[in-house]
């Protein structure tokens, strides 16, 4: 490689020199990582110094551990997955090990390998092994370390791990990084290296979390990263605002009479909030540009509503409108409930993945001619296959669950689309800013009348058999209960419970009641089965991993149990209570933590306990750094989403970057007008939801 000729903005295939680019290059360059520059953002998942081989008597737990040992035992179980085209059964392997220099043993072990893997162990007569020592029920174990390692001493002997990127092992990663050339490193004259004087340059940022500057300035290195991440992440949506402000669109004007005409479909009056929110909606689509609009608020506050409303100002006037959906029992919910309401003015339809072939294929015509005017769906809706006559709308339904280039699929097949994004996430006015800067905000707070409400309890080991007693008795009187644990199956790392084990428990404290599972492992068509019968009341306990968040609407479903809710977000677990009291009876909620659970974690627990208000909850989220993401972790496409920087964990960093950015507005308009309208020109930027 010719470093005269390489920058740090050089096609990231220059690596490959002379040679054909091999098939992991290409991978990581279609991920997104287009230039050298962009390599530097994936980071190394730890660095270590490099171990000396030792006796199995100076292992310690949470510390890298290099050791060499002889095999004196394999177990091999079957895994619960497949992997390959083949569909190859998985196992794991547990493999103990005795000491060449002492008589002491260890346990390791591995998960989810192939039955080569076995064949391989068996042929040493002894093994070299490095890994992280963890505990399990008193026994020191390490899971999948590597076997006979070569530890690379080239850079001060230190191990940097890289991630697994677009299916690129991390040690490929760390291959390609490795081939920058070393002059490039201390290079800093390039714009995107500028240097703050008030910080650690970019550049130093970047060499010191790579393993290549002070290690002890680790800290101060992230904090710059960060920095950069919100800082441009916040030009970004300034650029948006900007350039949607300068487009036309078409202008939807509803008189008193029309709007009455379609209140009337509506099963109940609009509330206070609701109301407010539908005025928003109409001046927005009214404006002539186009309507970038979020309505958040609690689970069952009537945003529906509101967006059939929107829906049919836009139809009326002969426009199209897409409802996109992240889960097909959501899609369905919304279809069912649009269609009962027989709106005259609406040709609907439903389009998902697992549609039949014909089925999709007429409705994509009927989208094509203007036949259909809503259309709702899942991600099906963004397919290169759809095209509208007139798509006039989007509507998002918990956005935060599609990735950015997903929801923009979407927009794109219409010209200068309104937009109606809808979360039940509510998010505190500080992090608005942060993550939704060019979107105008509406929030519906008041619920419909006749909700009854949900009351929250904490369940400890003492009140279990009272909180059994009490599932007895909510189904005797027919009603219907989720349970939802945070795992598929028993972790040998992880105390917490299970869906597997649980139904077996379950099962064996009511035997007189219908128990079923259900999780993402199980094919789409056997999870469709089991949630048919449960709304069908056939399903006295759903026990469920977390699937049950979003688009689930039983109202029949009295009962939500979450066991080991130290493990969720104040968020997520607010968004899972809101599966029960939705209809006419009172909602129940249990927390069940059956061992004792940190001070922290229990004053957590009782903010859910004592409030419904969803803000209320995610402020606590926020001011207590919780485990919780409020936006969700569903973000696609590089560039889509921060690489380290976290709205919650790092707010006083953010907090800095709207100053300097309000600074600069003060003391240089022009070089930052100048910078917003450069960045216009990036349609990946300018037209970003």
């Amino acid at each position: 490689m010719n470093i005269s000729n390489v920058h740090w903005s050089s096609d990231l295939l220059i690596i490959a020199g002379k040679r054909k680019p091999s098939k992991s290059l290409l991978k990581i360059y279609d991920a997104g990582f287009k230039t050298l520059q962009s390599l530097l953002w994936i980071l190394p998942l730890r660095i270590n110094e490099s171990p000396r081989l030792k006796s199995f008597d100076f292992i310690e737990k949470d510390h890298l551990f290099l050791g060499k040992g002889t095999i004196s035992n394999i177990s091999f179980t079957p895994a619960f997955g497949r992997r390959g085209k083949g569909k190859i059964q998985l196992f794991n392997l547990t493999c103990l090990v005795r000491d060449h220099l002492s008589d002491q043993t260890l346990v390791l072990k591995w998960f989810n390998i192939y039955p080569t893997m076995k064949k391989q162990l068996e042929a040493y007569e002894s093994i070299v092994f490095l890994g992280e020592v963890s505990e399990y029920k008193g026994i020191l174990q390490i899971i999948n370390p590597s076997l006979n390692p070569k530890i690379d001493t080239s850079n001060s002997s230190l191990i940097i791990e890289y991630p697994t990127v677009n299916t690129v092992p991390g040690k490929f990663i760390k291959e390609f990084i490795n081939k920058i050339p070393d002059e490039l490193w201390n290079l800093e004259t390039e714009s995107f290296f500028k240097k703050n004087p008030n910080q650690m340059s970019i550049l130093e940022a970047f060499k010191t979390l790579h393993g290549r500057g002070d290690l002890s300035q680790k800290q101060l290195a992230k904090d710059r990263i960060i920095y950069e991440e919100f800082f441009q992440n916040q030009l970004k949506v300034l650029a948006r605002k900007l350039k949607n402000k300068s487009l036309r669109s078409t202008k939807y004007l509803v008189s008193e009479i029309q709007m009455n005409n379609f209140l009337s479909y509506l099963p109940y009056e609009l509330t206070k909030d609701q109301n407010n929110v539908l005025e928003d909606i109409k001046q927005d689509l009214s404006s002539g540009h186009p309507m970038m609009r979020m309505i958040q608020g609690d689970v069952g506050c009537g945003k529906t509503s509101v967006a059939i409303l929107a829906s049919l100002i836009v139809t009326n006037q002969g426009g199209q409108v897409a409802f996109m959906c992240p889960t097909e029992a959501l899609a369905k919910q919304h279809f069912q409930t649009i269609s009962e309401m027989q709106i005259k003015e609406l040709q609907i339809d439903l389009l998902l993945g697992s549609s039949k072939p014909k089925e999709k294929k007429e409705i994509i015509n009927n989208l094509n001619n203007g036949k259909i005017n809503l259309i709702i769906g899942t991600h099906a809706l963004f397919q290169d296959s759809v095209e509208f006559k007139n798509l006039q709308l989007a509507i998002i339904d918990e956005q935060h669950k599609f990735g950015v280039d997903q929801r923009q699929s979407l927009v794109n097949k219409g010209k200068n689309t309104h937009t109606l994004i809808m979360t039940a996430t509510p998010i505190p006015r500080s992090l608005q800013l942060a993550q939704y800067g060019d979107l105008d905000i509406s929030t519906i707070r008041e619920l419909p009348s006749g909700r009854k409400g949900i009351q929250t309890r904490i369940v400890s080991e003492k009140t279990y058999d009272k909180y059994l007693s009490f599932i007895k008795t909510r189904a005797s009187l027919g009603e219907q209960i989720y349970i939802v644990v945070p795992a598929i199956e028993e972790s040998e790392t992880l105390a917490i419970n299970n869906v597997n084990s649980l139904i077996l428990i379950y099962k064996k404290f009511f035997p007189e009641l219908i128990i079923e599972a259900l999780h993402g492992q199980l094919k789409n068509d056997e999870k469709q089965s089991i949630m048919d019968k449960f709304v069908e009341g056939k399903i006295h306990i759903l026990i469920s991993t977390t699937v049950i968040e979003v688009g689930i609407n039983v109202l029949n479903s009295t009962v939500i149990s979450i066991y080991n809710p130290e493990r969720f977000g104040l968020s997520s677990l607010h968004q899972l209570r809101g599966r029960v009291g939705r209809g006419g009876k009172a909602g129940f909620c249990f927390l069940i933590s059956e061992k004792s659970i940190s001070p922290e974690a229990l004053q957590r627990l009782k903010i859910i306990e004592k409030t419904i208000d969803g803000f209320e909850i995610s402020e606590a989220d926020l001011q207590n750094r919780g485990q919780g993401d409020l936006f969700g972790n569903n973000q696609s496409g590089h560039g889509s989403n921060f690489k380290i920087a976290n709205i919650i964990e790092h707010f006083s960093i953010f907090e800095t970057v709207t100053q300097d950015i309000n600074q600069l507005k003060i003391n240089s308009p022009e070089v930052l007008n100048n910078f917003l309208l450069n960045l216009v020109d990036e349609s990946k930027i300018s037209l970003t939801i």
